[in-house]
């Protein structure tokens, strides 16, 4: 089982290094941007030897200044939110470490034994039933290996399991096939089960994506959406 983060790549590429060159040095080439300091310190000059008749605007001066804070600010929010997703995603990965080798619900029929060779699930019952009866059948033959019946349940959850899975169908960890049939006055029908099945693999997005796991006899899924553990 092998945990799946996504790897960063990094790029070389390679020049002619036969006649290296190097520029001449210009102040300009050394720094062409301004930042908050330089521009603070020009602007400080600037009021020492204005002409007096004509002051500079105050307005125009305090809206530079504004700019100047505000594309600061979000740089700083940028950067700190930057750092929260990583940490997310570091979480994420041992979230997903933790789970490997162990049990989530999905919504699927098939599943296979545990490592105490019993199988396990939920059902939503979508109105109240007489009778509901719990079948268990090698998924790869088709052959009817066990059958609970359950008798008369209300609407919702109803959770069932079985223990007694013969030692070559565990032995084997071969896969085994869940149908659950509920019946009241108006009939008979087939109601899809949430089955237990083991995470595999993980993997976290690199940017603010969710956890997902690979599980067994089903694929993937999103940690969200899963309802369940054991």
């Amino acid at each position: 089982m092998t945990l799946l983060p996504e790897a960063a790549m990094t790029t070389v590429s390679a020049t002619n290094s036969a006649a290296p060159s190097t520029a001449p040095y210009t102040p300009a080439a050394a720094k062409q941007f301004l930042g908050q300091d330089d521009f603070l310190k020009l602007m400080t000059a600037q009021l020492k030897n204005q002409d007096p008749m004509a002051p500079m605007n105050n307005a125009e001066f305090m809206g530079q200044m504004a700019q100047f804070s505000t594309v600061q600010g979000i740089g700083e929010v940028n950067t700190t939110l930057g750092n929260i997703d990583g940490e997310m995603r570091n979480y994420r990965i041992a979230t997903g470490a933790t789970m490997l080798g162990h049990q989530v619900l999905v919504p699927s029929t098939i599943t296979r034994p545990d490592a105490n060779g019993s199988v396990a699930g939920v059902v939503d019952l979508p109105e109240s039933s007489d009778s509901v009866v719990i079948s268990y059948s090698d998924a790869e033959t088709g052959q009817l290996l066990h059958s609970d019946a359950l008798g008369a349940q209300p609407p919702g959850l109803l959770g069932f399991g079985w223990d007694a899975i013969p030692e070559d169908i565990r032995a084997a960890n071969r896969p085994i096939q869940v149908t659950v049939q509920a019946s009241n006055a108006a009939g008979t029908q087939d109601v899809g089960p949430q089955v237990y099945a083991k995470v595999y693999a993980a993997q976290a997005a690199t940017s603010g994506g969710d956890l997902t796991f690979q599980v067994e006899d089903y694929g993937a899924v999103n940690a969200l959406e899963v309802d369940g553990f054991r």
